[in-house]
């Protein structure tokens, strides 16, 4: 017997039928002699429908109230597979976070768990319950509802695995294990059977939605084996793996994009080395993270500084470079919102030259130029016009996967 904790993302629990076929398979998994922890996201379109409800009433609401208001999509969907399951005979319970004492900071739309005391979930695993369990929240240390950010269910399931000390994570969602990239920008994508945790880990944090950089994160630091798998169609997925391959071919092993990116530039920024630190500590005490950083156009003892933010925080973004811009004495603050990031990732890189050439020729091919470029030991990205994003996709992917 195993302890198995299985997360269902919004599109796995959409409907009232697929809330249907997610108890079938748990009930399956328990009847294989397993104890599981469920944790789910709300039905799909649901957070959008609420934030849109929110912002019908103030465009930029409290904070505090947007993740009370948030959260009510998960009560929803935990209760509901509760009562499918129970009606299948078996014995479950659904909880929130608070009831499942899930601690948080106060960070509220991107908080971090902080501590989860395992004792409720514990409780009811030794009653023979399946426990279902509302993902993406938590409360803070004076009882407030927090929220993980977009994707935090990922994270809560992590978490609890490592919690409760979990033989096994296991994400279904609508795709059945991660792919060589996006086969909804190329159908030509290829599931990999497996794929190492520091590989996993840039993909995620470079726009590969199948799982939430955070999760990923949490995974390698509680060593839980975690497997992404289909909701629809389960077979064995893609296992996240923690040991490198001895030997690889694969130079690159998959290609990430994200369109949640926004580029801010300061221009005419006196060359004094504090200066960056100022803008940069500003961002940091807004909790705006900054991603790519380029020192750009250095002359008559003036600098251009461009880096990359969420495109969620490009508005506050802009208003705390107008404060920085006059206490630093810069020339002028420009935003650009139509920005993509396309990135390469892949362990193969660190013993194989020539994947810049290849990748920037790719590119190069389709008159795709680069905005920014950041690159580590096994990845780059580029920062380019999100027009030319899917064509991008397709063109890395071909002059990395397909045999020529």
């Amino acid at each position: 017997m195993s302890l198995i904790v299985q997360k269902f993302g919004g599109t796995s629990v959409g409907s009232i039928e697929r809330i249907e076929a997610v108890a079938d398979l748990v009930v399956k998994t328990k009847q294989q002699g397993h104890q599981i922890v469920v944790v789910l996201s709300a039905m799909s379109g649901e957070t959008n429908r609420l934030i849109s409800l929110a912002k019908q009433i103030d465009p930029r609401p409290s904070s505090r109230e947007l993740d009370v208001l948030v959260t009510t999509g998960e009560q929803v969907s935990v209760a509901l597979l509760a009562m499918a399951i129970i009606k299948r005979g078996h014995s479950a319970i659904s909880l929130l976070a608070d009831q499942a004492l899930i601690t948080t900071n106060n960070l509220f739309g991107k908080a971090r768990i902080q501590h989860i005391d395992s004792s409720r979930l514990n409780h009811e695993l030794e009653h023979g319950r399946i426990v279902i369990l509302a993902g993406f929240q938590g409360r803070d240390i004076e009882g407030n509802i927090t929220t993980l950010g977009r994707g935090g269910t990922d994270t809560t399931a992590v978490e609890v695995a490592g919690a409760i000390q979990a033989d096994e994570c296991q994400i279904y969602t609508d795709v059945n294990g991660v792919y060589t990239t996006d086969p909804r920008i190329e159908p030509n994508a290829k599931r990999m059977e497996t794929v190492t945790f520091e590989e996993m880990l840039e993909l995620a944090s470079l726009g590969a939605k199948v799982l939430q950089i955070r999760s990923v994160e949490a995974a390698g630091r509680y060593n839980i084996p975690l497997r992404v798998l289909s909701t629809f169609a389960p077979d064995q997925g893609t296992l996240i793996t923690y040991e490198e391959p001895k030997m690889t071919d694969k130079v690159v092993s998959g290609i990430a994009h994200t369109k949640d990116e926004a580029l801010l530039s300061i221009v005419g920024v006196p060359n004094i080395p504090t200066n960056l630190a100022k803008i940069l500590q500003l961002f940091a005490e807004y909790a705006i993270e900054v991603d790519m950083i380029a020192q750009i156009n250095q002359k008559d003892a003036k600098i251009d500084y461009a880096f990359t933010v969420h495109r969620n925080d490009y508005e506050q973004g802009l208003e705390l470079l107008g404060l920085v811009q006059l206490e630093i004495g810069a020339i002028s603050v420009v935003g650009n919102c139509n920005v993509a990031k396309i990135s390469a990732v892949g362990v193969g890189m660190k013993s194989h030259a020539g994947v810049a050439g290849t990748l920037f020729q790719a590119l190069a091919d389709e008159n795709i130029a680069a905005l920014l470029i950041s690159t580590s030991e096994i990845k780059i990205s580029v920062l380019i016009e999100e027009k030319y994003l899917e064509l991008g996709v397709r063109a890395l992917h071909s002059a990395f996967f397909v045999e020529k």
